[in-house]
């Protein structure tokens, strides 16, 4: 039913799938898109898909929108790729904003808490 709405979309998800290494992203979605091809409820415009080592990690199967967009990865030989490498939560909102986050990254990304003093501050003295 979204298939080809999610396949328009696809190369910039894949893009921003690369880009969340460094921070989460954001896509602003077209949402006439959605709502020409879907049923018109807008309850069903609001999901999360966890993708884990390649797969999807969640339940998803209460949602077209993201059934129809975890398909379209998965079909996809570089989306694929890209899910294999690292974990990967999408999820779209009430506003058409699809979140893009590496949750790889993201644990990489957490800055580390040390005690006492940093390794600048041990140089300085």
């Amino acid at each position: 039913m979204y298939n080809h709405i999610w396949k328009k979309y696809l190369p910039i998800i894949r893009i921003l799938m690369k880009k969340s290494a460094t921070e989460d992203q954001v896509l602003d979605l077209n949402r006439v898109d959605f709502e020409r091809a879907g049923t018109g409820r807008k309850a069903g415009y609001k999901f999360t898909i966890e993708f884990t080592d390649g797969k999807v990690g969640n339940v998803i199967s209460g949602s077209a929108l993201a059934m129809n967009l975890a398909s379209v990865i998965l079909e996809d030989d570089s989306a694929k790729q890209i899910i294999s490498e690292n974990n990967y939560e999408l999820s779209l909102n009430t506003k058409f904003q699809l979140s893009v986050r590496n949750v790889s990254a993201a644990i990489d990304r957490t800055p580390a808490k040390k005690k006492g003093k940093t390794a600048e501050e041990e140089t300085e003295q």
